[in-house]
């Protein structure tokens, strides 16, 4: 994306009018789950072929087919493939990994679980942790009367918060690594953050389980339908597994040979390709090595993973102009939103940047919307490790913690909503479940702001 613009594609001669794209298939994004879920389900890949296309075609009228080639080799081949190969590779790892059994409903086994998938939702991505733990914990939940605060809660806390500490953790965040960002950095910088939100969070959800127990012992017990039973892990070998995507990642951020090879002029590290070369190994190791009855007992499907692929392919393409007129800064087409996010003295607001960066990563994806205001505040990683580190840490804060917000904030959320409604769980509509965010997220953000980002 750094090359679209050097290459040729000057964002301060761009108009607005080619954010239109990005725009667009951001809000199909948004709205096709929701409002169009029949038409959206078969043609999602035509959704994003079309707006794909109104970036292409018109970029062979404003520039030379060199530039749009290397432009668009570019970023296919250093942002898009290792992005979808490490989310196909902890998608079919985590998959395999099976929790057979049924613990106690209490107070105490509910907060342990929360607790626990906030943990390793860094370590096994957001998407990874839902799959593994949300059956285990309706199951544990399912002889009660009340148990919707449960699944909300699980989306605030493992599917967005907790995957906020490491590349592994969201998707923003591994572009962010991409884009050179040291895959420790978020674990350090971030953790307090983490730790505050989460702590709250779960805290205000023991007050709020120990209220509605109580409540229900008034009332008759319902009967059981998953009786209780040891809990059993199945498919160990998929966390060695982990144990090698996480040592690739590493490997790729520490060992530097020097050599590379060049594709449409696109120059491709050797260590780069070797990580990529282990995601997909590992993709493959996980399907040989394990049992298929434990992807059955998982509903595993390659349907997610095949819609993250088509739809983050017309994003990456649809974000190139819009990167571009980003790096144009105050002489480009986004000059109000420079200023929007930097103070009179030009030094940057980081609590805008938490804001807005959250606000849009509430409706939007926020994978690409991370992308936007990382570009936004200068695209550097050192620099933005460095002196810049406050404000690296709102727009990383902002894009994971506030995926939260709503279902399509982030793509667990409504995969969990989907699996507790087909359980016969009365999940809260739309903007039911942003009254439950509004009412706990929503506060916990606002002290945020003023402790961290102010």
């Amino acid at each position: 994306m750094a090359h679209a613009a050097e290459g040729g594609l000057d964002g301060t001669k761009l108009s607005l009018l080619w954010a239109l794209p990005f725009a667009g298939i951001l809000l199909c994004i948004a709205t096709g789950p929701v409002l169009y879920h029949h038409l959206w389900e078969h043609h999602y890949g035509k959704f994003a072929a079309f707006w794909a296309a109104l970036v292409i075609v018109p970029l062979f009228f404003v520039t030379d087919a060199t530039t749009v080639v290397h432009t668009l080799s570019h970023t296919v081949l250093l942002e898009y493939m290792p992005f979808i190969l490490l989310l196909l590779a902890l998608f079919t790892v985590a998959g395999g990994i099976y929790v057979e059994g049924n613990l106690h409903d209490s107070v105490f086994t509910n907060t342990v679980l929360l607790g626990f998938g906030t943990l390793i939702a860094s370590v096994v991505g957001t998407t990874g942790a839902s799959m593994i733990l949300i059956r285990p914990l309706i199951r544990a939940n399912d002889d009660r009367r009340t148990n919707v605060h449960v699944v909300v809660f699980f989306i605030f806390l493992v599917s967005n918060i907790g995957g906020s500490l490491s590349p592994l953790g969201d998707p923003p965040l591994f572009l962010g690594f991409l884009r050179g960002v040291d895959f420790f950095w978020t674990t350090v910088h971030i953790f307090p953050e983490t730790l505050f939100a989460a702590g709250i969070v779960l805290a205000i959800f023991m007050v709020l389980d120990v209220w509605l127990h109580h409540r229900e012992g008034n009332f008759p017990p319902k009967k059981d339908p998953t009786p209780d039973s040891p809990l059993h892990l199945h498919g160990k070998i998929n966390l060695l597994l982990l144990v090698v995507i996480i040592g690739a990642i590493l490997m790729s951020a520490n060992w530097k040979p020097g050599i590379t090879f060049t594709v449409l002029g696109t120059p491709l590290a050797l260590q780069d390709l070797l990580r990529d070369a282990i995601f997909v190994a590992v993709t493959f190791a996980s399907l040989w090595l394990t049992s298929p009855e434990y992807r059955k007992a998982n509903d595993f499907t390659w349907g997610p993973i095949q819609e993250v692929s088509l739809l983050f392919a017309g994003i990456f393409i649809c974000i190139v102009p819009v990167m571009a007129m980003l790096q144009a800064g105050a002489q480009g087409p986004f000059a109000a939103l420079v200023a929007l996010v930097s103070h009179a003295d030009g030094t940057p607001n980081n609590a805008a940047y938490f804001w807005l960066t959250g606000i849009l990563s509430s409706f939007l994806d926020n994978a690409p919307t991370y992308l936007v205001f990382f570009e936004l505040a200068g695209g550097d990683a050192k620099t933005l490790m460095a002196s810049g580190a406050a404000t690296l840490a709102a727009i990383s804060a902002g894009a994971v913690f506030m995926g939260a917000n709503t279902y399509i904030g982030n793509a667990p959320n409504f995969m969990v909503y989907a699996i507790a409604r087909d359980a016969g769980i009365k999940m809260p509509s739309f903007f039911g479940y942003i009254l439950w965010s509004g009412a706990v997220l929503i506060p916990v953000f606002l002290v945020m702001t003023w402790v961290f980002f102010i």
